[in-house]
C-alpha cells in the first residue's frame, strides 16, 4: 500500500511537471513557428495552425527595415555597460560591508537593502527632471546611469548572501600567509564566489535586455531606442502590421536570453542557493 502511494505521488508529480514544461514551451515555440510563417498564413490559416515552411524573409525585413540592428545593438551597449558597473559596485560593496570591519557598514548595508522596496515607477519623474536639466534625455549615459541604480541592491543582497556562508578561516589564512586587503578581495573571495557573480550577471542582463518603462521615459529619438521600445513602434513602410516580421523581432529578443540562461543555468542555480546554508 505505501509503495502504490509512493508511485501515485511519483505519477501526479511527472505529470504536473509535464503540463507545466508545455504550458511553458508551447509560447515560445509557437512564437517561432509564426516567425516563419508567409503574410498569407496569418490570413488563411488559425493562429495555431503550423506554418509550411520556413520564410526567413521575415528576419530579413525585422533586422534591415524594422531598425532591429539598431535596437539590438543599443541594448546589448546599454546593458553590458551596466553590467560591469553593477557587478564591480556589488563585489566591492558587498565584501566591505560583510568581510571588512569599518563603523557604517551595517548602515550601509541596510541603505542598499531599503532600495529594493523602492518601487521603480515613483522615481521616473524626479529622475526625468534630473536628467533633464543635466542635458542627459536621449542618451545612452541616461539609461545606464538608472540600469545601475536600481541593479544594485538586489545584487549586493545577493552577493551578500554568499559572503556571509564563505569561512572567515579562509580569509584568515590568506591574510596570515601576507595578502593584502585588495588582493584578498580579487584573487581569492573573487575566485571563490564565481557563481555568485554568474547568477548577477544573468538576472540583471534579464532585466536590463527586458527594460521598457525607463527606454520610454527618457529615449525618444529613433537611432537610440533599445530593443524593446523598438517593437512597440514597429511597423512596415504602409503602416499596417507585419505579423511575420513583428514575431521574428521578438524572437531575435527572447532567444539570446534562452541561450544565456540554458548555458548558465546550473551556475545560477548555485548561485541562488549559495547563501541559503551558513559555512
Amino acid at each position: 500500500m505505501k509503495r502504490d502511494k509512493i508511485k501515485l505521488k511519483s505519477i501526479l508529480i511527472n505529470l504536473f511537471t509535464t503540463v507545466l514544461v508545455i504550458v511553458e514551451v508551447y509560447p515560445i515555440f509557437w512564437m517561432v513557428t509564426a516567425s516563419l510563417k508567409q503574410p498569407a498564413e496569418f490570413v488563411n490559416k488559425p493562429a495555431y495552425a503550423l506554418n509550411d515552411g520556413f520564410y526567413i524573409k521575415n528576419y530579413i525585413d525585422a533586422w534591415t527595415r524594422g531598425n532591429m540592428a539598431t535596437f539590438f545593438k543599443n541594448s546589448l551597449i546599454n546593458t553590458l555597460a551596466a553590467l560591469i558597473f553593477i557587478v564591480f559596485f556589488s563585489v566591492t560593496v558587498g565584501f566591505a560591508v560583510t568581510k571588512m570591519d569599518w563603523k557604517y557598514k551595517d548602515k550601509v548595508a541596510k541603505y542598499f537593502g531599503i532600495g529594493i522596496m523602492v518601487p521603480i515607477a515613483t522615481a521616473l519623474i524626479p529622475l526625468f527632471q534630473i536628467y533633464n536639466k543635466l542635458n542627459l534625455i536621449n542618451t545612452r549615459t541616461s539609461l545606464i546611469l538608472a540600469y545601475i541604480a536600481f541593479g544594485l541592491s538586489l545584487s549586493i543582497y545577493l552577493i551578500t548572501g554568499f559572503l556571509r556562508s564563505l569561512p572567515d578561516e579562509i580569509l584568515e589564512a590568506a591574510v596570515v600567509d601576507g595578502c593584502g586587503i585588495y588582493k584578498l578581495m580579487w584573487n581569492v573571495v573573487v575566485p571563490l564566489m564565481k557563481n555568485a557573480i554568474v547568477t548577477v550577471l544573468v538576472l540583471q542582463f534579464f532585466f536590463k535586455w527586458n527594460d521598457l518603462l525607463f527606454s520610454m521615459t527618457f529615449i525618444n529619438d529613433t537611432k537610440l531606442k533599445t530593443i524593446q521600445t523598438g517593437l512597440l513602434y514597429f511597423q512596415d513602410e504602409f503602416g499596417s502590421k507585419n505579423w511575420g516580421a513583428i514575431f521574428a523581432s521578438v524572437s531575435m529578443s527572447v532567444i539570446p536570453m534562452l541561450i544565456l540562461y540554458m548555458i548558465l543555468n546550473k551556475a545560477v542555480i548555485e548561485g541562488m542557493t549559495a547563501g541559503a546554508v551558513k559555512g
